[in-house]
C-alpha cells in the first residue's frame, strides 16, 4: 500500500471503517467444518445450531456469507491498522448516510450507484493513441500522471474504470470521462478529471465545455465531478489527490445528507 498507507484521506478512511463494521454487524457468523459420511470427509457449513452440506442452496449461501464477512474483517483490520498508526484520535462512528445522485442523459436520468458503474465499459476511448510506456494493469494510460492515478485508486481499493463511454444531457456523442470511481461505501460513483495541459489554450477551451457539460447534466462540480491537475514543470503530488478524493466524499456526506 505504497499510497493508500502513507496519503491518508482521513474521512474517508472514518467511512471505510465504519462501514465494515456496520455490514459486519448485518451478517451472521459462519464457521466451515469437515465431517465423514461412508468413511469420505466432507464440508459443511455452520452456523448457530444448524449445519448444511456444500452444494445444497442453504450451505452454498452461507458459505458466501462467510467469505464476504472474511474479507470485511480482513479489510477492517487493515483500515484500523492505518487509524491507529497515523491518528492520535478514535475513530469518529455514524450511520453511513443514504445519498443518491442522477446523471441526465437527455433521455432519462441515471442513478449513479454501482449498477451504473458496472454498465461502463473500461477504456472505451479510441480516439487517441496511447502509449504502452504507461502502461498498468493491461491498460495503457496516456500520461505518467494517470497511471499513478490508477495505481491510487487500485491500492486504496476504489474500483474505477477508465475512459469509460458516458452519454450526458445535450451531446450528439458520447464523452469519456478520464475517471469514474465507485465509492462502494456510499455506492455512488464520482468523476475524476486529471488536466495536464493546462498551459494550451484550446485545452483549457475543451475543459471549460466539460464543466458545462457536467453541469448541464445535473451534477456538482467539486462533489459529483472533481478535478485535479499537473503540468510538465508539475508533476502531480499524490497527497493533492488524496486531499481532493477526501474532501470530495466528505462533502457529500456532510452537504447532500439532507
Amino acid at each position: 500500500m505504497k499510497y493508500f498507507g502513507t496519503y491518508i484521506p482521513q474521512e474517508y478512511l472514518a467511512l471505510k471503517i465504519n462501514y465494515c463494521r456496520q455490514q459486519l454487524e448485518l451478517l451472521p457468523r459462519v464457521s466451515m467444518h469437515e465431517f465423514k459420511v461412508r468413511g469420505k470427509l466432507r464440508d459443511r457449513v455452520e452456523i448457530g445450531n444448524h449445519r448444511y452440506s456444500l452444494g445444497t442452496q442453504a450451505g452454498d449461501k452461507y458459505y458466501k456469507i462467510m467469505l464476504i464477512r472474511g474479507e470485511l474483517e480482513e479489510k477492517l483490520q487493515i483500515y484500523e491498522a492505518i487509524w491507529k498508526h497515523n491518528f492520535l484520535k478514535p475513530v469518529p462512528e455514524y450511520k453511513l448516510p443514504e445519498i443518491t445522485r442522477a446523471l441526465n442523459t437527455g433521455y432519462e436520468k441515471v442513478v449513479l450507484n454501482k449498477d451504473f458503474f458496472n454498465s461502463l465499459k473500461e477504456d472505451s476511448n479510441k480516439n487517441y493513441s496511447k502509449s504502452s510506456a504507461y502502461a498498468f494493469n493491461g491498460i495503457n494510460y496516456r500520461s505518467a500522471a494517470e497511471r499513478e492515478i490508477a495505481i491510487f485508486y487500485t491500492e486504496a481499493g476504489i474500483p474505477f474504470k477508465y475512459e469509460p463511454e458516458v452519454w450526458f444531457n445535450g451531446m450528439s456523442k458520447p464523452a469519456f470521462p478520464d475517471f469514474v470511481l465507485l465509492i462502494p461505501e456510499l455506492d455512488m460513483c464520482k468523476f475524476h478529471e486529471h488536466c495536464g495541459l493546462m498551459s494550451f489554450n484550446n485545452y483549457v477551451r475543451d475543459v471549460t465545455l466539460k464543466c458545462g457539460t457536467y453541469a448541464g447534466a445535473g451534477l456538482l462540480l467539486d462533489q459529483d465531478v472533481f478535478f485535479t491537475y499537473s503540468s510538465d514543470d508539475v508533476s502531480l503530488d499524490i497527497r493533492y489527490l488524496s486531499a481532493k478524493l477526501n474532501a470530495v466524499v466528505f462533502g457529500t456526506m456532510i452537504n447532500l445528507n439532507r
